[in-house]
This record gives structure tokens, sequence and C-alpha cells, in this order.
């Protein structure tokens, strides 16, 4: 039996507490964020971890769509099971399944980057004003601001391309804009993926997130891990002052446990395995990992889903989830 004890220890960030280190990570489950299936979604998944990250949300959807209203049902509803709530912020309108093309940083001229950032600005002060506990703008895994970092996919020549400084300039404008929009006391998040084979490594990343710390960052996502070792690439970042979260098949709880021990990460984020099983930290809390239901990466419902503009679900839910 695994002591799990280090994950269910509190954690002070700014003024709030994170009342353990488990995270919901942000994962699109095509109910819509208000929808009361939407927010059932979120008080069943938020009852037990320490911070929720609301789904990837376009900042125009934030600004023109949603009102503060409904987004307050949701935040009261994640409240309700004493977790913190934070919401990913996207730079751009997507719908699934992904089937237009997206702008690429070579495709923005500057109207467009100033209307990006002010996007950022005003859904950022919508979310604080609904309740949010922070925002996250979402800088990883290939989309855009990922993109603006990346000398691979940022072609750019002007004043965000080209050099180091310049690929970080975008991401540290968008820090600084929903920045202004929270106001001081709220949670600032970044997802950052560290390294991109053949673009850039950890030591350009480390200079990044110090760069994003000083724009205002409070909390650094990097994502993913590797599979070899729970946390590897969260571990440099420790070192710059804030609290680091680690993700990537930590829904096995000897990898979240590692990931702690060994001091890699502050937080640990468990994705599938919150599909499959809502209370997945009440049971390993209880020390009854063993009833955990778990993911089989069977990808059928959750991508599979998502490819064909579906609800998530899961093909371990009790009947399979329906079709």
């Amino acid at each position: 039996m695994v002591d799990a004890s280090p994950l269910f220890q509190p954690l002070k960030i700014k003024g709030f507490t994170v009342r353990n280190r488990i995270v919901l990570p942000p994962m699109v489950e095509l109910r819509g964020i208000t929808s009361d299936a939407g927010i059932e979604w979120y008080r069943e998944r938020s009852a037990g971890v320490g911070l929720t990250i609301v789904e990837a949300t376009p900042t125009v959807r934030v600004v023109d769509e949603f009102s503060v209203e409904g987004l307050r049902r949701l935040t009261d509803a994640i409240h309700a099971g004493g977790a913190l709530a934070a919401i990913q912020l996207f730079p751009i309108p997507f719908s699934w399944p992904m089937k237009d093309p997206v702008p690429t940083p070579a495709d923005m001229d500057n109207a467009s980057v100033e209307l990006m950032l002010e996007r950022y600005r005003l859904a950022a002060a919508k979310c604080a004003q609904a309740g949010f506990d922070g925002v996250e703008p979402h800088g990883a895994h290939g989309y855009l601001l990922n993109q603006f970092f990346s000398p691979k996919q940022n072609t750019r020549t002007d004043w965000y391309g080209g050099s180091l400084e310049k690929r970080m300039r975008m991401g540290m404008e968008v820090v600084r804009a929903a920045r202004r929009g929270l106001g001081r006391d709220k949670l600032l998040l970044y997802r950052h993926t560290p390294v991109e084979d053949g673009a850039y490594g950890i030591e350009d990343s480390l200079l990044f997130a110090a760069k994003l710390v000083e724009a205002g960052v409070d909390v650094l996502d990097i994502s993913p891990a590797s599979a070899e070792a729970p946390g590897d690439r969260s571990e440099p970042f420790r070192k710059l002052g804030v609290p680091v979260i680690a993700v990537n098949h930590m829904d096995l709880v000897e990898r979240t446990v590692e990931a702690m021990e060994k001091g890699r990460a502050d937080l640990i984020a468990v994705g599938r395995g919150m599909i499959a099983d809502p209370q997945w930290p009440q049971k390993v809390q209880a020390g009854k990992s063993d009833e955990i239901v778990k993911c089989v990466l069977c990808n059928k419902k959750c991508f599979g889903h998502l490819k064909k503009g579906l609800a998530v679900e899961c093909t371990q839910w009790q009947g399979g989830g329906s079709v």
C-alpha cells in the first residue's frame, strides 16, 4: 500500500489555500461549461480535488457569449466541493471536431495581435467578476501561443519572432494583459510545454518561465512529463519560486506519490483518471485505491468522442456510457 499522504497536504499560494495537491486539469468535455450537464460534470469532479482548471475556453466566447451569472453558477459548483476554481483561456475560437484552419503566428497582423491581447484582458476581468480564483492562458501543446515561442513554428521577423527574447514576448504580453484584467489578488497560471524536439529545450523554457513569473504568473503548469519519470520535466521549474503542476499518466497513484516525494512538483494533475472515476481523490485518501475505476487508455469515448464532436464519456463507466 502506497502512502499517499503527501497528496493531501494543503498548499498556500498568495492569499489562497489549496486544500490538497490534486488538480483537475483542463479537459474539453463538450457538455457546455455553463449548461446544467457541464456544471454537474465539474461539481462532481471538484468534490475531492484542491484545484479545478476548467477546460480550454476561447476568450471571445467568455467576452461575447457567457454571462457573469452563468459563469458564477459554474464557480459556485466548483467551490461547493471545496476546490479552487480556475479556467484555461484559449486565444482563438475553436470547436470540436477541429476541422477549420487555425491562424499561425505568420497569419497575425498587428491589429489581430492587439485584439487577442485585449480579449485576454476582458476575459480575465469577467472571470474574476464571476468568482474564478484564477485563469490560465494555454501556451502549450503546439497551439498558437506555443507556436509563438517555437523557432520551428514562428517564422516572424518582427517584434514577435526571431530571437528567443522576441519569441518570449507574446506569452509575456498575454500574461500582462490577463493580469490587468484579473487584478493583483487572483491567481495567474500559465501552461507551457517544456521541450519541442528539434526546436527548443528545457533551458530556453526555463528562461521563458522566469520571465513569465516576473510578468505576474503565480503557478507554472508544465505539460507533459515524460513517460519514464513522473514529473521529471516540471522539476527544473521549481527553482523559480512558484508552485509547479506536473501531468501525464498521474492517475497511477504510485506515479503521483513518486513525483511528490522526489520533489519534482508541487501539484499533480490527474486527467483521464478523473474522467473514469470522479471519486479518484476520495478513494486514494481513504486507502481504497484498489476500488478506483481505472482508465485503460482505450481512447474510445474520450478522444474518440471529441473527434466526433460528442460529449466525453468513458468505456469503464458502469454500462459503458451512452453511445
